[in-house]
Order: C-alpha cells, then sequence, then structure tokens
C-alpha cells in the first residue's frame, strides 16, 4: 500500500510541474506577444508624433509672424456652478498686481532706435535726366547740376549721340521737315513725288545723324570737353535766358573748366561740309552753307532754351493738371449732392 502511494504522489509532483512549465510557456509566450506589440505600437506612435510635429513646424514657418507684444490674457470669467467665487484668481487679475511691461519692448523686427540708421539714398541732381521734354523730346543730354558731376567717356558720349539720333521722335520729325520741304519744293534737285519726299527724307535725317554726331560725340572726345547741357536753375528768368543762350559759345571740359565751345562750331560745320556729298549740286554752295549752318546754331539755341525752362514748364503743366482733376472731383460732388434726395 505503501509503494503505491508513493508512486501516485511522485505522478503527482510530476503533472504539477508540468502543468507549471505549460503555464510559464504560456505566460513568457503571451508576454513576448505583449513586449512585441508594445514594441510596434511605439514605434508607429513615435513616427506619428514626428510627423505631426513636422506639419506644426512647417505650417508655423509659412505662417506670417504675430507681433510679440499681445494684450494681456483677459480674466476668465468665473465659473457660473460654483456657488463662491474664486477670489484669489481675482486678486491675480487686477492690473495693480501685474507685473509692468518694460518700456523698451519693442517688436523682434521692428528697428534699434538707439542704434544709427542708414541714411536714405537722395535722388542723384547730377545724373543724365531720362524724361521728355514736352512728353516726346528726348533729353538725354540735360544734367541738372555742375557740382560733383563725373565726367563722360568717349564711348559713353558717341552712346548718347547715338540714342538721340536714332530715338523714335528724330524719324518723326524728320519726316515732318521732309514734307515741309516737299510742300515749299526745296531743293529741286530731288523732284517731286515719292521718290522727292523718299531723297529729303534721308537727307534730313543724315543732317540730324550728322550733326549730333559730331557736336556730341566726335568733338568733345578729341577736344574732351562735355557735349551735355548742365541747367541753371536759379536767378530770374532773364539771367537763365541769357545762361542757356551762352552755353551755345561756353562749354565744360571733362575736368570742370569753362573753355569756348569749339564743338559746338567746328561740328556744325564739319556736317554742313558732310551734307555737300548727298545734296543736289545746284544746291550747293558756300551761301546754302552758310545758311544751314546758322539754321543748326540757332536750333541748338532754342533746344538750350527748352533745357533750362522744361523744369518750369513742366512743373505748371502739372499743376495745371491737378486743378483741373480737383475742378472735376468738385464738379462730380455738386452734381451727386443735387441728384440726392432732399
Amino acid at each position: 500500500m505503501k509503494p503505491i502511494l508513493e508512486q501516485s504522489g511522485r505522478l503527482t509532483e510530476e503533472s504539477g510541474k508540468f502543468v507549471n512549465r505549460r503555464t510559464a510557456s504560456k505566460h513568457i509566450r503571451s508576454g513576448a506577444i505583449i513586449d512585441l506589440r508594445l514594441t510596434h505600437s511605439a514605434r508607429i506612435g513615435l513616427l506619428t508624433v514626428s510627423i505631426l510635429s513636422f506639419a506644426a513646424f512647417g505650417s508655423a514657418q509659412s505662417a506670417p509672424q504675430t507681433q510679440a507684444s499681445d494684450p494681456a490674457p483677459s480674466a476668465q470669467s468665473p465659473d457660473t456652478s460654483s456657488s463662491k467665487p474664486d477670489t484669489s484668481s481675482s486678486k491675480q487679475d487686477k492690473p495693480a498686481d501685474q507685473a509692468p511691461a518694460p518700456a523698451n519692448s519693442q517688436l523682434p523686427n521692428s528697428p534699434d532706435p538707439n542704434k544709427p540708421q542708414p541714411d536714405k539714398p537722395q535722388p542723384d541732381k547730377t545724373k543724365a535726366k531720362d524724361d521728355r521734354m514736352f512728353y516726346v523730346m528726348p533729353n538725354y543730354l540735360t544734367v541738372g547740376s555742375e557740382s560733383q558731376v563725373k565726367p563722360l567717356t568717349w564711348k559713353e558720349k558717341f552712346a548718347i549721340a547715338a540714342k538721340g539720333s536714332f530715338d523714335p521722335y528724330e524719324f518723326v520729325v524728320v519726316g515732318v521737315v521732309a514734307g515741309i520741304r516737299q510742300a515749299e519744293d526745296s531743293y529741286p534737285g530731288f523732284g517731286q513725288g515719292a521718290k522727292g519726299y523718299a531723297k529729303r527724307y534721308g537727307a534730313a535725317f543724315a543732317d540730324q545723324v550728322d550733326g549730333n554726331i559730331m557736336v556730341g560725340g566726335l568733338f568733345p572726345t578729341i577736344l574732351k570737353t562735355d557735349p551735355r547741357y548742365f541747367q541753371l536753375n536759379r536767378g530770374t528768368y532773364k539771367h537763365r535766358f541769357g545762361y542757356a543762350i551762352s552755353r551755345i559759345v561756353v562749354t565744360r571740359t571733362d575736368s570742370g573748366r569753362k573753355v569756348f565751345n569749339v564743338s559746338e562750331f567746328a561740328g556744325n560745320g564739319a556736317a554742313i561740309a558732310i551734307s555737300n556729298f548727298y545734296y543736289p549740286a545746284a544746291d550747293r554752295g558756300v551761301w546754302s552753307s552758310l545758311q544751314g549752318f546758322a539754321t543748326q546754331v540757332g536750333i541748338d539755341a532754342f533746344g538750350n532754351e527748352l533745357k533750362e525752362f522744361w523744369p518750369d514748364i513742366h512743373h505748371y503743366l502739372q499743376n495745371r493738371h491737378e486743378r483741373h482733376l480737383q475742378k472735376q472731383q468738385q464738379q462730380e460732388q455738386q452734381q451727386e449732392q443735387q441728384k440726392a434726395p432732399n
């Protein structure tokens, strides 16, 4: 009997050990599965958080920056469900208890008033004007002041002369001049009709190109003079009128000295001499050359007067236009008031 009991006890112990081992293995497997699931979930969570953080950072960078000095947040309304108000929060919301903002608080992008600011670029009065007289005539050889003007290089002198010669305005003016000569039958050797007009147009265009290149490019380069016109812009109108005419005789060297304007007379003389090669033989001669020379010098003097007084004319036209607009606005307002019901 005793051996049987011992055997049954051994079987019970072995069965208990087997059950414990099986249970332990189940716990180990479930624990591993739980660990794997937790690890996988943690990875997904970290990836999701990183994506959301990157999206939030990108939206914050693309959004416009708000001002840093926002007003203090308003105190929250007390909870109506509570029977007693919160006295501690009300004391904190009093403006006397709040820390005052620093007086020198500034926006992050605002300039520091104590730091010296760079000077704003002032308009260069010595720069050659590129506006057009009467809004159509080229004005490339006009300078507003003689002070601190950089001399032109020979390339710049020829470039400005060519720019003025081939400006669209010149083509129109030459066409008008050729038409007037055609109507007056000037230079009869050119004939009439379309062929005669074409010859007159070509001769007039060559005249203005030759004059501009000689007076504004070649001779100023050789003599080292400045072909630009320097406005006086001060004094009486009579004084400025005489100054503009005198610039036909007096010019400025590249170094700033006043000299006789050889370029004006020698340049126009050379242009008239060249014109004898393409005008009809019957219209050539000393007298016709002198007439052409005097006409060209007179045109240059008249151009100087326009260059001197164009700023005054321009100012007058602008004021007149503004007054006209104001008058129109007043009339429109009066009409609206009359149409409005009483």
